[in-house]
């Protein structure tokens, strides 16, 4: 199997962990640059444009750094697969972020028809938004209304219910999904 990248061959890793335990700053740097081709291998997997590839890449970097200051060699497991699980879920939380990941918009007529009764083409009364947010779980309800109804900033309820903002934008997301199922919206 080829390896996903190469390190030098005059790179003797145990060593540089021996001496990074003690404080030694070169040690630290060499052990960052020596897994830098980790950091651009993980990137190239992601199918991203081209403007956001390179703040990919800093969050990666920002990742393998907080990799080695936080990698405890004495457990005696591989730092590549340490660093690896980190890097790539720092790049899928960016990715997230970004605006490629946006919140999805609310339609419209969600928020014309907050409490009013909504109709469909056969003129049937169907349940109002409202009712409609009762019928979501829990916790979809819950930041839906606070976003709609209460008024509140997705940073200021991830705040309140000590979340990450990108977590609230995916369950919002998934609320809206719910909500347009409800009323065949597309």
């Amino acid at each position: 199997m080829t390896p996903l990248f190469t390190i030098e061959d005059d790179f003797n890793e145990d060593e540089l962990w021996r001496r990074m335990e003690t404080g030694d700053d070169e040690a630290r740097e060499a052990l960052i640059v020596a897994y830098r081709p980790l950091v651009f291998w993980l990137a190239g997997k992601f199918n991203v444009f081209s403007s956001v590839k390179q703040d990919l890449i800093q969050e990666g970097m920002i990742a393998l750094i907080n990799s080695v200051d936080r990698f405890e060699y004495e457990r005696g497991i591989k730092f590549s697969t340490f660093a690896w699980h980190r890097i790539r879920g720092q790049m899928i939380n960016m990715i997230e972020r970004s605006e490629y990941k946006a919140p999805a918009p609310i339609p419209d007529e969600f928020i014309e028809h907050w409490a009013a009764p909504v109709y469909d083409e056969d003129n049937e009364i169907w349940m109002s938004i409202e009712e409609s947010i009762k019928k979501l779980p829990k916790r979809e309800a819950e930041i839906i209304s606070a976003i709609f109804k209460d008024g509140k900033e997705a940073k200021e309820i991830a705040a309140e219910l000590g979340l990450d903002i990108s977590h609230i934008y995916r369950i919002r997301r998934s609320a809206v999904a719910h909500l347009k199922e409800l009323y065949a919206i597309k």
